[in-house]
Protein backbone atom coordinates (compact mmCIF):
# COMPACT_ATOMS: atom_id res chain seq x y z
CA UNK A 1 0.00 0.00 0.00
CA UNK A 2 2.69 2.30 1.11
CA UNK A 3 4.19 1.71 -2.69
CA UNK A 4 0.87 2.50 -4.28
CA UNK A 5 1.06 5.97 -2.56
CA UNK A 6 4.38 6.60 -3.84
CA UNK A 7 3.15 5.84 -6.92
CA UNK A 8 0.37 8.28 -6.90
CA UNK A 9 2.13 11.15 -4.86
CA UNK A 10 5.13 10.62 -7.47
CA UNK A 11 6.87 14.33 -8.07
CA UNK A 12 7.84 15.38 -11.58
CA UNK A 13 7.71 18.17 -13.75
CA UNK A 14 5.20 19.36 -15.78
CA UNK A 15 6.70 17.98 -19.60
CA UNK A 16 7.49 14.53 -17.11
CA UNK A 17 4.12 14.46 -16.64
CA UNK A 18 2.91 14.83 -20.07
CA UNK A 19 5.31 12.18 -21.29
CA UNK A 20 4.06 9.64 -18.09
CA UNK A 21 0.76 10.39 -18.37
CA UNK A 22 0.61 9.21 -22.56
CA UNK A 23 3.17 6.50 -21.57
CA UNK A 24 -0.21 5.11 -19.09
CA UNK A 25 -2.76 5.67 -21.45
CA UNK A 26 -1.15 3.31 -24.26
CA UNK A 27 -0.13 5.93 -26.25
CA UNK A 28 2.58 4.54 -29.24
CA UNK A 29 2.89 7.77 -31.76
CA UNK A 30 2.47 11.56 -31.61
CA UNK A 31 2.19 13.45 -34.51
CA UNK A 32 3.74 17.03 -33.76
CA UNK A 33 5.85 20.40 -34.59
CA UNK A 34 8.25 21.79 -32.26
CA UNK A 35 8.05 25.34 -31.07
CA UNK A 36 9.05 27.45 -28.09
CA UNK A 37 6.22 27.17 -25.78
CA UNK A 38 6.46 23.13 -26.16
CA UNK A 39 10.09 22.72 -25.52
CA UNK A 40 9.94 21.03 -21.95
CA UNK A 41 7.74 18.57 -23.27
CA UNK A 42 10.06 17.48 -26.43
CA UNK A 43 13.14 17.12 -24.26
CA UNK A 44 11.01 14.99 -21.96
CA UNK A 45 10.38 12.85 -25.24
CA UNK A 46 14.29 12.95 -26.30
CA UNK A 47 15.13 11.34 -22.92
CA UNK A 48 12.72 8.22 -23.17
CA UNK A 49 12.31 5.64 -26.49
CA UNK A 50 8.62 4.30 -25.39
CA UNK A 51 6.14 6.59 -27.76
CA UNK A 52 7.36 7.21 -30.82
CA UNK A 53 7.13 10.86 -32.23
CA UNK A 54 6.68 11.66 -35.61
CA UNK A 55 7.68 14.98 -37.37
CA UNK A 56 4.64 16.66 -39.45
CA UNK A 57 5.83 19.75 -42.27
CA UNK A 58 2.13 21.75 -40.80
CA UNK A 59 0.53 21.56 -38.03
CA UNK A 60 -3.06 20.45 -40.00
CA UNK A 61 -1.02 17.61 -41.52
CA UNK A 62 0.01 16.57 -37.98
CA UNK A 63 -4.30 16.44 -37.06
CA UNK A 64 -4.79 14.77 -40.16
CA UNK A 65 -2.44 12.17 -39.72
CA UNK A 66 -3.80 11.67 -36.06
CA UNK A 67 -7.25 11.58 -37.69
CA UNK A 68 -6.02 8.39 -39.94
CA UNK A 69 -4.03 6.54 -37.14
CA UNK A 70 -7.54 6.52 -35.32
CA UNK A 71 -9.93 5.96 -37.75
CA UNK A 72 -7.58 2.84 -38.81
CA UNK A 73 -6.93 1.84 -35.17
CA UNK A 74 -9.97 2.99 -32.77
CA UNK A 75 -7.21 4.34 -30.76
CA UNK A 76 -7.11 8.20 -30.18
CA UNK A 77 -5.04 10.05 -32.56
CA UNK A 78 -2.31 12.42 -30.05
CA UNK A 79 -1.06 15.89 -31.78
CA UNK A 80 1.33 17.64 -30.14
CA UNK A 81 2.16 21.73 -30.97
CA UNK A 82 3.47 24.74 -29.91
CA UNK A 83 1.70 28.04 -28.97
CA UNK A 84 -0.12 30.77 -31.02
CA UNK A 85 0.54 29.46 -34.52
CA UNK A 86 1.02 26.20 -33.91
CA UNK A 87 -1.88 25.77 -31.90
CA UNK A 88 -4.40 27.67 -34.63
CA UNK A 89 -2.88 25.67 -37.66
CA UNK A 90 -4.49 23.16 -35.78
CA UNK A 91 -8.10 24.71 -35.80
CA UNK A 92 -8.93 23.15 -39.59
CA UNK A 93 -7.95 18.89 -38.02
CA UNK A 94 -9.84 19.67 -35.10
CA UNK A 95 -12.86 20.35 -36.78
CA UNK A 96 -12.46 18.23 -39.06
CA UNK A 97 -12.19 15.40 -36.00
CA UNK A 98 -15.37 17.14 -34.23
CA UNK A 99 -17.60 16.83 -37.31
CA UNK A 100 -16.81 13.14 -38.16
CA UNK A 101 -16.49 12.32 -34.38
CA UNK A 102 -12.64 11.22 -34.50
CA UNK A 103 -10.99 10.71 -31.05
CA UNK A 104 -8.19 12.89 -31.20
CA UNK A 105 -6.56 14.60 -27.86
CA UNK A 106 -4.30 18.05 -29.17
CA UNK A 107 -1.62 19.07 -26.83
CA UNK A 108 -0.95 22.72 -27.17
CA UNK A 109 2.25 25.14 -25.52
CA UNK A 110 0.99 28.25 -24.09
CA UNK A 111 2.98 31.48 -22.93
CA UNK A 112 3.43 31.56 -18.85
CA UNK A 113 0.64 32.22 -16.72
CA UNK A 114 1.79 35.11 -15.77
CA UNK A 115 1.69 36.67 -19.31
CA UNK A 116 -1.34 34.96 -20.58
CA UNK A 117 -3.13 38.24 -21.48
CA UNK A 118 -0.15 40.38 -22.30
CA UNK A 119 0.00 39.40 -26.06
CA UNK A 120 3.41 37.92 -25.33
CA UNK A 121 5.21 36.17 -28.19
CA UNK A 122 3.16 33.54 -30.23
CA UNK A 123 0.20 34.08 -27.57
CA UNK A 124 -3.29 33.15 -28.52
CA UNK A 125 -6.44 32.35 -26.81
CA UNK A 126 -6.21 28.58 -27.80
CA UNK A 127 -9.06 28.02 -25.64
CA UNK A 128 -11.54 30.26 -26.69
CA UNK A 129 -10.55 29.73 -30.41
CA UNK A 130 -10.80 26.27 -29.95
CA UNK A 131 -14.00 25.92 -27.87
CA UNK A 132 -16.04 25.48 -30.85
CA UNK A 133 -14.15 22.90 -32.76
CA UNK A 134 -13.85 20.66 -29.70
CA UNK A 135 -15.69 18.33 -27.87
CA UNK A 136 -14.16 19.84 -24.72
CA UNK A 137 -10.77 21.65 -23.65
CA UNK A 138 -9.04 22.69 -21.05
CA UNK A 139 -5.94 25.40 -19.85
CA UNK A 140 -4.30 23.92 -16.95
CA UNK A 141 -2.37 26.45 -15.11
CA UNK A 142 -1.17 24.27 -11.72
CA UNK A 143 0.80 21.77 -12.55
CA UNK A 144 -0.91 18.95 -9.79
CA UNK A 145 -4.07 19.37 -11.80
CA UNK A 146 -2.28 17.90 -15.26
CA UNK A 147 -2.08 14.51 -15.06
CA UNK A 148 -5.16 14.14 -13.90
CA UNK A 149 -7.03 16.59 -16.80
CA UNK A 150 -4.84 14.28 -19.58
CA UNK A 151 -6.29 11.17 -18.39
CA UNK A 152 -9.88 13.06 -18.00
CA UNK A 153 -9.30 13.87 -22.07
CA UNK A 154 -8.80 9.88 -22.60
CA UNK A 155 -12.15 10.14 -21.33
CA UNK A 156 -13.58 12.16 -22.90
CA UNK A 157 -12.53 11.87 -26.18
CA UNK A 158 -13.18 8.21 -26.33
CA UNK A 159 -16.24 7.74 -24.89
CA UNK A 160 -19.80 8.88 -25.73
CA UNK A 161 -19.90 10.39 -29.75
CA UNK A 162 -15.97 9.96 -30.06
CA UNK A 163 -14.09 13.53 -30.92
CA UNK A 164 -11.23 15.67 -30.38
CA UNK A 165 -10.33 17.41 -27.24
CA UNK A 166 -7.41 20.05 -26.41
CA UNK A 167 -4.99 20.53 -23.19
CA UNK A 168 -3.54 24.20 -23.55
CA UNK A 169 -0.54 23.68 -20.85
CA UNK A 170 1.30 26.97 -20.27
CA UNK A 171 5.24 26.43 -20.28
CA UNK A 172 6.08 27.66 -16.99
CA UNK A 173 3.24 24.83 -15.95
CA UNK A 174 6.18 22.28 -18.00
CA UNK A 175 8.98 23.58 -15.93
CA UNK A 176 7.24 23.43 -12.36
CA UNK A 177 7.37 20.05 -10.60
CA UNK A 178 3.91 18.83 -9.33
CA UNK A 179 2.37 14.93 -8.27
CA UNK A 180 1.49 12.52 -11.00
CA UNK A 181 -1.78 10.57 -10.67
CA UNK A 182 -2.18 7.20 -12.51
CA UNK A 183 -5.41 6.80 -15.05
CA UNK A 184 -7.30 4.93 -12.50
CA UNK A 185 -6.79 7.88 -10.05
CA UNK A 186 -8.23 10.72 -12.37
CA UNK A 187 -11.87 12.05 -11.85
CA UNK A 188 -13.50 10.87 -14.98
CA UNK A 189 -16.65 9.64 -13.17
CA UNK A 190 -18.13 13.45 -13.88
CA UNK A 191 -18.95 12.42 -17.67
CA UNK A 192 -20.90 9.27 -18.09
CA UNK A 193 -23.02 9.62 -21.32
CA UNK A 194 -25.52 6.82 -21.34
CA UNK A 195 -24.90 3.42 -23.43
CA UNK A 196 -27.95 0.99 -22.75
CA UNK A 197 -30.60 1.82 -24.84
CA UNK A 198 -34.49 1.76 -23.22
CA UNK A 199 -35.38 -1.20 -23.43
CA UNK A 200 -39.28 0.13 -23.75
CA UNK A 201 -37.61 1.88 -26.96
CA UNK A 202 -36.33 -1.13 -27.90
CA UNK A 203 -39.03 -2.92 -27.36
CA UNK A 204 -41.03 -0.36 -29.64
CA UNK A 205 -38.70 -0.55 -32.40
CA UNK A 206 -38.67 -4.37 -32.62
CA UNK A 207 -42.47 -4.20 -33.23
CA UNK A 208 -42.06 -1.76 -35.91
CA UNK A 209 -39.63 -3.94 -37.63
CA UNK A 210 -41.93 -6.86 -37.40
CA UNK A 211 -44.48 -5.27 -38.88
CA UNK A 212 -42.80 -3.51 -41.45
CA UNK A 213 -43.12 -4.37 -44.77
CA UNK A 214 -40.17 -1.90 -46.95
CA UNK A 215 -37.58 -1.58 -44.56
CA UNK A 216 -34.17 -0.55 -45.05
CA UNK A 217 -30.91 -0.01 -42.08
CA UNK A 218 -29.45 3.25 -42.55
CA UNK A 219 -26.48 3.06 -41.29
CA UNK A 220 -23.19 5.80 -40.21
CA UNK A 221 -19.90 6.41 -39.01
CA UNK A 222 -21.44 5.19 -35.26
CA UNK A 223 -21.51 2.00 -36.43
CA UNK A 224 -17.84 1.67 -36.88
CA UNK A 225 -16.84 4.35 -33.69
CA UNK A 226 -19.00 1.39 -31.64
CA UNK A 227 -15.88 -1.06 -32.50
CA UNK A 228 -15.57 -4.32 -34.40
CA UNK A 229 -18.78 -5.99 -32.23
CA UNK A 230 -21.11 -3.45 -33.72
CA UNK A 231 -20.45 -3.91 -36.90
CA UNK A 232 -20.60 -7.97 -36.61
CA UNK A 233 -24.12 -7.13 -34.51
CA UNK A 234 -25.13 -5.53 -38.09
CA UNK A 235 -24.22 -8.02 -40.30
CA UNK A 236 -26.16 -10.49 -37.75
CA UNK A 237 -29.54 -7.86 -37.79
CA UNK A 238 -29.36 -8.01 -41.67
CA UNK A 239 -29.39 -11.48 -42.54
CA UNK A 240 -32.07 -12.63 -39.89
CA UNK A 241 -34.37 -9.86 -41.25
CA UNK A 242 -32.99 -9.90 -45.39
CA UNK A 243 -33.58 -6.16 -44.79
CA UNK A 244 -31.71 -4.36 -47.26
CA UNK A 245 -28.43 -1.99 -46.03
CA UNK A 246 -27.13 1.51 -47.23
CA UNK A 247 -25.08 4.10 -45.50
CA UNK A 248 -23.43 6.90 -45.46
CA UNK A 249 -20.02 7.86 -46.70
CA UNK A 250 -18.47 7.68 -43.21
CA UNK A 251 -20.44 4.55 -42.21
CA UNK A 252 -18.41 2.68 -45.15
CA UNK A 253 -16.97 -0.88 -44.42
CA UNK A 254 -19.61 -1.75 -41.61
CA UNK A 255 -21.89 -3.83 -43.92
CA UNK A 256 -19.80 -5.56 -46.59
CA UNK A 257 -19.83 -4.02 -50.04
CA UNK A 258 -20.18 -7.52 -51.21
CA UNK A 259 -23.15 -8.88 -48.77
CA UNK A 260 -26.36 -9.65 -50.96
CA UNK A 261 -28.09 -6.59 -48.93
CA UNK A 262 -25.81 -3.97 -49.91
CA UNK A 263 -27.36 -1.23 -51.44
CA UNK A 264 -24.34 0.86 -51.48
CA UNK A 265 -23.94 4.40 -50.23
CA UNK A 266 -27.06 6.85 -50.00
CA UNK A 267 -27.09 10.53 -50.09
CA UNK A 268 -26.07 13.30 -52.98
CA UNK A 269 -23.64 11.36 -54.63
CA UNK A 270 -25.41 7.73 -53.46
CA UNK A 271 -26.76 4.74 -55.89
CA UNK A 272 -30.04 5.10 -57.30
CA UNK A 273 -31.59 2.29 -55.64
CA UNK A 274 -30.36 3.57 -51.72
CA UNK A 275 -32.18 6.62 -52.90
CA UNK A 276 -34.76 5.35 -53.97
CA UNK A 277 -35.01 2.63 -51.27
CA UNK A 278 -34.78 5.63 -48.57
CA UNK A 279 -37.68 7.80 -50.27
CA UNK A 280 -39.92 5.16 -50.62
CA UNK A 281 -39.68 2.61 -47.65
CA UNK A 282 -42.01 2.50 -44.49
CA UNK A 283 -39.23 1.92 -41.90
CA UNK A 284 -36.00 3.56 -41.59
CA UNK A 285 -33.84 1.64 -38.73
CA UNK A 286 -30.73 4.67 -38.45
CA UNK A 287 -27.63 3.33 -36.65
CA UNK A 288 -25.34 5.64 -36.13
CA UNK A 289 -25.87 8.54 -38.33
CA UNK A 290 -27.19 11.79 -38.14
CA UNK A 291 -29.59 12.87 -40.46
CA UNK A 292 -27.27 15.38 -42.42
CA UNK A 293 -28.05 17.26 -44.93
CA UNK A 294 -25.95 15.61 -47.86
CA UNK A 295 -28.45 12.71 -47.02
CA UNK A 296 -31.60 14.19 -46.42
CA UNK A 297 -31.66 16.45 -49.88
CA UNK A 298 -34.86 18.70 -48.72
CA UNK A 299 -36.15 17.72 -45.67
CA UNK A 300 -39.84 18.18 -46.22
CA UNK A 301 -39.73 15.45 -48.80
CA UNK A 302 -36.96 13.19 -46.63
CA UNK A 303 -38.95 9.43 -47.01
CA UNK A 304 -41.93 10.93 -46.33
CA UNK A 305 -44.28 7.78 -45.79
CA UNK A 306 -42.10 6.10 -43.16
CA UNK A 307 -41.60 5.37 -39.49
CA UNK A 308 -37.67 6.05 -37.88
CA UNK A 309 -36.21 4.15 -35.69
CA UNK A 310 -32.50 6.24 -34.53
CA UNK A 311 -30.09 4.74 -32.22
CA UNK A 312 -27.04 7.20 -31.51
CA UNK A 313 -25.26 7.52 -28.06
CA UNK A 314 -25.24 11.34 -29.09
CA UNK A 315 -28.97 12.37 -27.41
CA UNK A 316 -28.05 16.00 -29.27
CA UNK A 317 -28.37 14.59 -32.50
CA UNK A 318 -31.80 12.81 -32.12
CA UNK A 319 -34.67 14.62 -33.41
CA UNK A 320 -31.86 17.22 -34.31
CA UNK A 321 -32.94 17.21 -38.07
CA UNK A 322 -35.37 14.91 -38.37
CA UNK A 323 -38.31 13.92 -36.37
CA UNK A 324 -38.20 10.42 -35.39
CA UNK A 325 -40.45 7.87 -33.72
CA UNK A 326 -38.55 6.02 -31.69
CA UNK A 327 -35.15 7.64 -30.34
CA UNK A 328 -32.78 5.12 -28.55
CA UNK A 329 -30.06 7.05 -26.66
CA UNK A 330 -26.79 4.16 -26.22
CA UNK A 331 -23.87 2.70 -27.68
CA UNK A 332 -24.39 1.35 -30.69
CA UNK A 333 -23.22 -2.37 -30.15
CA UNK A 334 -25.05 -2.53 -26.84
CA UNK A 335 -28.24 -1.06 -28.58
CA UNK A 336 -27.76 -3.35 -31.24
CA UNK A 337 -27.13 -6.48 -29.17
CA UNK A 338 -30.48 -5.85 -26.90
CA UNK A 339 -32.58 -5.48 -30.26
CA UNK A 340 -31.92 -8.63 -31.82
CA UNK A 341 -32.44 -10.48 -28.35
CA UNK A 342 -35.85 -8.69 -28.17
CA UNK A 343 -36.80 -9.61 -31.37
CA UNK A 344 -35.35 -13.31 -31.45
CA UNK A 345 -37.29 -13.67 -27.96
CA UNK A 346 -40.27 -12.60 -29.71
CA UNK A 347 -39.99 -15.40 -32.15
CA UNK A 348 -37.73 -13.34 -35.08
CA UNK A 349 -40.94 -12.44 -36.58
CA UNK A 350 -41.31 -10.09 -39.84
CA UNK A 351 -43.08 -9.75 -43.07
CA UNK A 352 -41.00 -12.65 -45.23
CA UNK A 353 -43.26 -11.87 -48.31
CA UNK A 354 -44.24 -8.36 -48.23
CA UNK A 355 -40.01 -8.09 -47.80
CA UNK A 356 -39.64 -10.36 -50.52
CA UNK A 357 -41.57 -8.14 -52.80
CA UNK A 358 -39.75 -4.70 -51.54
CA UNK A 359 -36.42 -6.63 -53.44
CA UNK A 360 -38.34 -7.16 -56.44
CA UNK A 361 -38.41 -3.46 -56.20
CA UNK A 362 -35.15 -2.89 -55.55
CA UNK A 363 -34.07 -5.05 -58.39
CA UNK A 364 -35.60 -3.13 -60.67
CA UNK A 365 -33.98 -0.02 -59.18
CA UNK A 366 -30.76 -1.84 -59.26
CA UNK A 367 -31.24 -2.69 -63.21
CA UNK A 368 -31.13 1.13 -64.15
CA UNK A 369 -27.08 0.37 -62.94
CA UNK A 370 -26.51 4.13 -62.25
CA UNK A 371 -22.85 4.27 -62.08
CA UNK A 372 -22.92 3.85 -65.70
CA UNK A 373 -20.52 5.84 -67.55
CA UNK A 374 -19.41 6.60 -71.12
CA UNK A 375 -16.03 4.27 -71.93
CA UNK A 376 -13.00 5.72 -73.89
CA UNK A 377 -10.09 4.26 -75.55
CA UNK A 378 -8.56 8.06 -76.51
CA UNK A 379 -8.59 9.32 -72.30
CA UNK A 380 -8.54 7.83 -68.99
CA UNK A 381 -12.03 7.96 -67.21
CA UNK A 382 -12.00 8.78 -63.53
CA UNK A 383 -14.19 5.86 -62.94
CA UNK A 384 -12.08 3.75 -65.03
CA UNK A 385 -9.22 4.44 -63.07
CA UNK A 386 -11.10 4.28 -59.70
CA UNK A 387 -12.59 0.68 -61.67
CA UNK A 388 -8.68 -1.09 -62.10
CA UNK A 389 -7.26 0.48 -59.37
CA UNK A 390 -9.89 -1.45 -57.36
CA UNK A 391 -9.09 -5.34 -59.57
CA UNK A 392 -5.72 -4.77 -59.33
CA UNK A 393 -5.69 -4.05 -55.14
CA UNK A 394 -8.97 -5.96 -53.92
CA UNK A 395 -7.03 -8.85 -52.32
CA UNK A 396 -4.27 -6.63 -50.33
CA UNK A 397 -4.44 -5.47 -47.23
CA UNK A 398 -5.58 -2.33 -48.25
CA UNK A 399 -6.63 1.04 -46.58
CA UNK A 400 -7.74 3.67 -48.77
CA UNK A 401 -8.19 7.45 -47.81
CA UNK A 402 -8.96 10.11 -50.21
CA UNK A 403 -8.51 13.74 -50.90
CA UNK A 404 -12.38 16.00 -50.71
CA UNK A 405 -14.15 16.36 -54.16
CA UNK A 406 -15.04 14.37 -57.40
CA UNK A 407 -12.62 11.40 -57.03
CA UNK A 408 -13.95 11.08 -53.12
CA UNK A 409 -17.26 10.46 -54.53
CA UNK A 410 -15.95 7.87 -57.10
CA UNK A 411 -13.61 6.66 -54.60
CA UNK A 412 -16.70 5.69 -52.42
CA UNK A 413 -19.06 4.75 -55.60
CA UNK A 414 -15.94 2.37 -57.54
CA UNK A 415 -14.07 0.98 -53.95
CA UNK A 416 -15.79 -1.67 -52.12
CA UNK A 417 -15.41 -2.20 -48.46
CA UNK A 418 -16.13 -5.59 -46.49
CA UNK A 419 -14.53 -4.41 -43.08
CA UNK A 420 -14.64 -1.31 -40.80
CA UNK A 421 -11.75 0.85 -40.34
CA UNK A 422 -10.44 0.52 -44.19
CA UNK A 423 -11.98 3.85 -45.50
CA UNK A 424 -10.53 6.97 -43.94
CA UNK A 425 -12.36 10.43 -45.94
CA UNK A 426 -13.34 13.78 -44.96
CA UNK A 427 -16.82 13.80 -44.17
CA UNK A 428 -18.29 16.69 -42.68
CA UNK A 429 -16.20 19.51 -42.99
CA UNK A 430 -15.15 18.49 -46.60
CA UNK A 431 -11.81 19.34 -46.03
CA UNK A 432 -9.12 19.50 -48.87
CA UNK A 433 -5.46 18.56 -48.31
CA UNK A 434 -7.28 15.81 -45.72
CA UNK A 435 -5.94 12.54 -47.81
CA UNK A 436 -2.27 12.84 -47.83
CA UNK A 437 -1.30 13.20 -44.09
CA UNK A 438 -4.39 10.72 -43.04
CA UNK A 439 -2.37 8.28 -45.10
CA UNK A 440 0.88 9.11 -43.58
CA UNK A 441 -0.90 8.15 -40.23
CA UNK A 442 -2.82 5.26 -41.74
CA UNK A 443 1.07 4.09 -42.96
CA UNK A 444 2.10 4.65 -39.51
CA UNK A 445 -0.20 2.30 -37.85
CA UNK A 446 -0.28 -0.22 -40.43
CA UNK A 447 3.30 -0.18 -41.60
CA UNK A 448 3.02 -3.73 -43.56
CA UNK A 449 -0.36 -2.66 -44.94
CA UNK A 450 -1.19 -1.26 -48.71
CA UNK A 451 -2.05 2.17 -48.07
CA UNK A 452 -3.51 4.35 -51.26
CA UNK A 453 -4.45 7.93 -51.23
CA UNK A 454 -6.70 9.06 -53.92
CA UNK A 455 -7.16 12.24 -54.70
CA UNK A 456 -7.50 15.38 -57.01
CA UNK A 457 -4.52 17.08 -57.97
CA UNK A 458 -6.14 20.40 -56.15
CA UNK A 459 -6.76 19.13 -53.03
CA UNK A 460 -3.64 17.07 -52.96
CA UNK A 461 -1.45 19.96 -53.17
CA UNK A 462 -2.68 21.73 -50.55
CA UNK A 463 -0.58 19.41 -47.32
CA UNK A 464 1.77 18.75 -50.36
CA UNK A 465 4.67 19.10 -47.49
CA UNK A 466 3.65 16.07 -45.74
CA UNK A 467 5.28 13.78 -48.40
CA UNK A 468 8.60 15.07 -46.72
CA UNK A 469 7.37 13.11 -43.86
CA UNK A 470 5.96 9.85 -45.42
CA UNK A 471 10.03 10.31 -46.93
CA UNK A 472 11.76 10.83 -43.58
CA UNK A 473 10.07 7.79 -42.53
CA UNK A 474 9.92 5.31 -45.26
CA UNK A 475 6.19 4.93 -44.98
CA UNK A 476 5.24 3.52 -48.45
CA UNK A 477 2.35 5.60 -49.14
CA UNK A 478 0.67 5.48 -52.55
CA UNK A 479 -0.62 8.61 -54.04
CA UNK A 480 -2.98 8.36 -56.55
CA UNK A 481 -4.06 11.42 -57.89
CA UNK A 482 -6.75 11.85 -60.27
CA UNK A 483 -5.73 14.57 -62.34
CA UNK A 484 -8.40 16.77 -64.55
CA UNK A 485 -6.84 20.09 -64.08
CA UNK A 486 -9.67 21.48 -62.42
CA UNK A 487 -11.64 21.67 -59.40
CA UNK A 488 -13.58 18.84 -60.53
CA UNK A 489 -16.68 19.54 -57.90
CA UNK A 490 -17.17 23.42 -58.46
CA UNK A 491 -16.72 23.09 -61.75
CA UNK A 492 -19.55 20.26 -62.37
CA UNK A 493 -21.89 22.49 -60.06
CA UNK A 494 -20.96 25.47 -62.27
CA UNK A 495 -22.20 23.46 -65.43
CA UNK A 496 -24.81 21.81 -63.94
CA UNK A 497 -26.15 25.04 -61.61
CA UNK A 498 -24.40 28.40 -62.67
CA UNK A 499 -24.62 28.41 -66.33
CA UNK A 500 -21.55 27.02 -67.32
CA UNK A 501 -19.58 29.85 -66.01
CA UNK A 502 -16.61 28.58 -64.99
CA UNK A 503 -15.12 30.95 -62.09
CA UNK A 504 -11.75 30.20 -61.43
CA UNK A 505 -12.40 26.49 -61.16
CA UNK A 506 -9.68 25.58 -63.16
CA UNK A 507 -5.69 25.77 -63.17
CA UNK A 508 -3.59 27.19 -65.66
CA UNK A 509 0.03 26.25 -63.79
CA UNK A 510 0.38 22.86 -62.29
CA UNK A 511 3.25 20.89 -60.89
CA UNK A 512 5.44 18.10 -62.53
CA UNK A 513 4.29 15.40 -60.31
CA UNK A 514 6.82 13.41 -61.81
CA UNK A 515 9.40 16.00 -61.38
CA UNK A 516 7.79 17.00 -57.74
CA UNK A 517 7.79 13.26 -56.36
CA UNK A 518 11.60 12.79 -58.05
CA UNK A 519 12.18 16.39 -55.55
CA UNK A 520 10.92 14.42 -52.39
CA UNK A 521 12.79 11.79 -52.94
CA UNK A 522 10.30 9.92 -53.81
CA UNK A 523 8.86 7.27 -56.98
CA UNK A 524 6.62 9.33 -59.86
CA UNK A 525 4.70 7.89 -62.11
CA UNK A 526 2.74 9.62 -64.96
CA UNK A 527 -0.72 7.82 -67.19
CA UNK A 528 -2.50 9.26 -69.82
CA UNK A 529 -3.64 6.20 -71.76
CA UNK A 530 -6.13 3.88 -70.95
CA UNK A 531 -4.01 1.47 -72.91
CA UNK A 532 -1.06 1.25 -69.83
CA UNK A 533 -3.43 2.28 -66.89
CA UNK A 534 -2.63 -1.53 -65.02
CA UNK A 535 0.68 -1.35 -65.93
CA UNK A 536 1.23 2.02 -63.89
CA UNK A 537 -0.80 0.78 -61.08
CA UNK A 538 0.70 -2.58 -60.96
CA UNK A 539 4.60 -0.40 -61.12
CA UNK A 540 3.05 2.25 -58.20
CA UNK A 541 2.14 -1.38 -56.65
CA UNK A 542 5.29 -3.15 -56.50
CA UNK A 543 7.66 -0.17 -55.66
CA UNK A 544 8.59 -0.40 -51.89
CA UNK A 545 8.62 3.43 -51.21
CA UNK A 546 6.32 6.15 -51.18
CA UNK A 547 4.83 6.73 -55.11
CA UNK A 548 3.27 9.80 -56.69
CA UNK A 549 1.08 8.27 -59.61
CA UNK A 550 -0.28 11.16 -61.77
CA UNK A 551 -3.29 9.30 -63.87
CA UNK A 552 -4.45 12.10 -66.20
CA UNK A 553 -8.38 12.13 -66.59
CA UNK A 554 -11.45 13.06 -68.56
CA UNK A 555 -11.06 17.09 -67.87
CA UNK A 556 -15.08 17.51 -67.67
CA UNK A 557 -16.22 14.45 -66.59
CA UNK A 558 -19.42 14.97 -63.79
CA UNK A 559 -20.24 12.66 -60.98
CA UNK A 560 -23.55 11.12 -60.66
CA UNK A 561 -25.61 10.00 -59.71
CA UNK A 562 -26.35 13.99 -58.19
CA UNK A 563 -29.33 14.95 -55.84
CA UNK A 564 -29.01 18.67 -56.68
CA UNK A 565 -29.65 20.99 -53.69
CA UNK A 566 -32.85 21.63 -52.73
CA UNK A 567 -34.39 17.97 -53.93
CA UNK A 568 -35.48 15.51 -53.08
CA UNK A 569 -33.98 11.79 -52.99
CA UNK A 570 -36.18 10.73 -56.10
CA UNK A 571 -35.52 13.12 -58.22
CA UNK A 572 -31.58 12.69 -59.11
CA UNK A 573 -29.76 13.48 -61.92
CA UNK A 574 -28.12 10.89 -63.41
CA UNK A 575 -25.22 10.37 -66.37
CA UNK A 576 -26.86 9.95 -69.81
CA UNK A 577 -26.06 6.25 -69.92
CA UNK A 578 -28.34 5.47 -67.14
CA UNK A 579 -31.12 7.93 -67.50
CA UNK A 580 -33.23 5.92 -69.85
CA UNK A 581 -33.17 2.91 -68.13
CA UNK A 582 -34.61 5.51 -64.50
CA UNK A 583 -37.21 6.46 -66.89
CA UNK A 584 -38.32 2.74 -67.53
CA UNK A 585 -38.63 2.12 -63.66
CA UNK A 586 -40.40 4.93 -62.48
CA UNK A 587 -37.90 7.23 -61.35
CA UNK A 588 -38.37 11.18 -61.14
CA UNK A 589 -35.39 11.99 -63.14
CA UNK A 590 -34.32 15.23 -63.37
CA UNK A 591 -32.61 16.19 -67.19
Amino acid sequence: MADEMAEQTEDLTGAEIVVRALKDQGVEVVFGYPGGAVLPIYDAIFKQNDIRHILVRHEQGATHMAEGYARSTGKPGVVLVTSGPGATNAVTGMTDALMDSIPMIVLTGQVPTFMIGNDAFQEADTVGITRPCTKHNWLVKDTNELADTIHQAFHVATHGRPGPVLIDIPKDVQFANGSYCPPEGARTRRYSPQTVGDPAAIAEAVRLIEAAERPVLYTGGGVINSGPAASRLLRELAAATGFPVTSTLMGLGAYPASGPLWLGMLGMHGTYEANMVMHDCDLMVCIGARFDDRITGRLDAFSPGSKKIHIDIDPSSINKNVRVDVPIVGDVATVLEALIAEWRGRGAKHETEAVRKWWAQISEWKAVDCLRYARSEKSIKPQHALERLEALTKGHDRYITTEVGQHQMWAAQFLGFDEPNRWMTSGGLGTMGYGLPASVGVQIAHPESLVINVAGEASWLMVMQEMCTAVQYRLPVKQFILNNERLGMVRQWQELLHGERYSHSYSEALPDFVKLAEAFGCKGIKVDDPADLDTAIAEMLAYDGPVIMDVLVEKHENCFPMIPSGKAHNEMLLGEASTEDAIDAGGAILV
